[in-house]
């Protein structure tokens, strides 16, 4: 009975890592014959676990959606992962979950043998984290946008822009996007014909199911839409030039003469774009509200650089250097 629950256990491990398997090859995996795999799989139907099913040479089994949820079976490192993640996700920037996570990391807490709780207790005693000064968003209209994006649904809501003025939005979702501080929708723009990057702490939440106009402070779903290729063929990349220079009213484009590793540790996706020239070289696109706040982002970079673009920068640049250098005679 103990070998037969072994067994148990590591068949759901094998369906959390995969959902689908072919018979032959999960048998193969349990080193049990396909009568043995069958049993095993009536007993954890009988359990409460949807398995499904198909017969036939090419026949197998896969784990479906259920109201049971299966027991995770985490090596150590993943335990640890999942409480640093967990502790992490109770400060962090989604509103709502700070509950769940502690109650989920109390559950977690309780089962880690000594060797694990030594690890994670390390790890909490020498992380400080800095208060979330930023913006939060809901979870609630997180995980709406996030399934309108899986199930290709047109979405409708109210956005306010960077300067407070509201408007409404008609839209078909395409990625969610994060950057560590904030939360993007990636989306095209049904309205204006054209890609647009949403802040998702500035749209207001709420879902209401079917199409229409939007009432103040809703998300409504609309029709199903055909997905398009992401702009330039890269969700993140798009965002973030979205968010880097594209908003600014001076941006610039510079050569940077160091490795573009090494400037990617100094800018992060945010601040500006990076493309590598070659080896020793790399390009950066980068913007601001002014052209004395890129004069002195560019010069507290570190690094030799070129001014490419636009003209009135490089003008800048030498009447900064000129009143600086009279500074120290």
């Amino acid at each position: 009975m103990l070998q037969t629950s072994a067994r148990l256990l590591r068949l759901l491990s094998l369906f959390q890592a995969q959902r689908y398997w072919a018979g032959a090859g999960l048998a193969e995996r349990l080193e049990v014959t396909a009568r043995t795999l069958r049993r095993d799989v009536d007993r954890l139907r009988s359990l409460g676990y949807p398995v499904n099913s198909t017969s036939g040479a090419a026949g197998g089994y896969q784990l479906g959606p259920g109201a049971t949820l299966p027991p995770l079976l985490l090596d150590d490192d993943e335990a640890v992962a999942v409480a640093v993640g967990l502790r992490t996700a109770a400060g962090g920037t989604v509103a709502g979950i700070e509950e769940a996570s502690l109650r989920a990391l109390s559950k977690l807490e309780q089962v880690l043998p000594s060797r694990l709780s030594r690890r994670v207790a390390a790890l909490y005693s020498f992380i400080v984290p800095l208060a979330n000064a930023g913006p939060t968003v809901d979870a609630g209209t997180l995980s709406a946008i996030a399934a309108a994006c899986r199930d290709h649904e047109e979405l409708r809501f109210r956005y306010h822009s960077r300067d407070g003025s509201p408007s409404v939005r008609a839209v078909e979702p395409h990625r969610l996007v994060h950057t560590g501080r904030r939360w993007y929708l990636a989306a095209w723009d049904t309205d204006r014909n054209n890609w647009r990057t949403f802040r998702v702490d500035r749209i207001e939440g709420g879902l209401t199911a079917g199409a229409g106009p939007t009432t103040a402070g809703r998300l409504t779903t609309g029709g199903r839409f055909t997905p398009r290729p992401p702009p330039d063929g890269d969700f993140a990349a798009y965002v973030a030039r979205s968010v880097s220079y594209a908003p600014y009213p001076h941006s610039a484009l510079v050569t940077v003469h160091a490795p573009v590793e090494s400037v990617a540790e100094r800018i992060p996706a945010t601040v500006g774009t990076l493309e590598a020239i070659d080896q020793q070289t790399c390009l950066l696109h980068t913007g601001a509200c002014s052209l004395d706040a890129l004069s002195v982002h560019l010069a507290l970079l570190g690094f030799d650089f070129e001014v490419r673009e636009p003209p009135e920068l490089a003008a800048r640049i030498r009447e900064l250097a000129e009143r600086f250098g009279r500074a120290t005679k």
